[in-house]
């Protein structure tokens, strides 16, 4: 692995990580990784066994640590946050990078960026999301709904007493602690969350949706896939922070993307 840190629109400082397979693909794009809200390509993706899979059957593979994540810079401001800008940064990589085109897979979080950016940028060939659901077409993002509402998210990051936190923005802390992610990133990316709408008409890639069976924030999977110009759905068992861990998350990737 190689990572290599990039200037973005901004001045925030961008990681990324690169891998290379021993056996190139012949004729199939990069496959760029989008983790989800409080995670990082190795927790989302290393870990998972997404890498590995991909660089077998031949890809290379880059992961992006999106802002106040991973190795990105930190930042205490909303204003530096939000899923519009770090697709901003999907595409600012994309031309630093010269790939003329890329795959692009996206969970949670990383699935409303990796929407936004395949709207707005036709390099994407072919789109993976996951961990999302109805709530994009409604919301214009994560089902903040199931977490109690985003602020309910952002004072759970925030509170001093995390042991007597209930619900999913608990788990959502526990989460957090557990893969050392920055707390007060974390909070300001929350207060920032993308609630506009995402022109999923203009989507023209080829997209599979993989929602887990228990997730509370892939509810209703069946409206986002109707959304969408060129969509299936895949189901698998799982809640939003397990799903990622089933054997079959990782071969579903590499099955879709692995089209000439």
């Amino acid at each position: 692995m190689d990572t290599a840190i990039f200037t973005a629109f901004d001045g925030a400082e961008i990681a990324y990580h690169t891998w290379e397979p021993r056996v190139a693909a012949e004729g199939l794009p990069p496959v760029v990784l989008q983790h989800g809200f409080a995670a990082s390509t190795e927790s989302n993706w290393v870990g998972p066994g997404v890498v590995d899979a991909l660089l077998e059957s031949g890809r290379r593979v880059i992961g992006v640590d999106a802002r106040g994540h991973g190795r990105s810079q930190l930042s205490e401001d909303p204003a530096f946050f939000g899923e519009r800008n770090m697709s901003r940064d999907h595409r600012a990589l994309f031309d630093l990078l010269e790939l003329p085109q890329v795959d692009l897979v996206g969970y949670s979080m990383g699935a409303v960026v990796s929407l936004l950016t395949a709207s707005r940028d036709g390099r994407v060939r072919r789109l993976v999301v996951g961990g999302v659901g109805g709530a994009v077409v409604e919301l214009g993002g994560v089902d903040t709904g199931a977490l109690d509402g985003g602020g309910a998210l952002v004072s759970a990051l925030r509170t001093d007493e995390p042991a007597n936190l209930t619900g999913p923005a608990a788990e959502f802390r526990r989460f957090a602690e557990v893969t050392g992610a920055d707390l007060p990133s974390l909070a300001a990316q929350a207060e920032a969350v993308h609630d506009e709408p995402i022109e999923l008409e203009a989507i023209n890639a080829p997209t599979v949706l993989i929602a887990g069976t228990e997730d509370h924030l892939a509810r209703d999977p069946e409206r986002l896939v109707a959304a969408l110009p060129h969509a299936t759905l895949s189901t698998l068992a799982g809640d939003h922070l397990g799903v990622v861990g089933n054997g079959a998350f990782a071969s579903t990737i590499v099955g879709f993307l692995d089209v000439g």
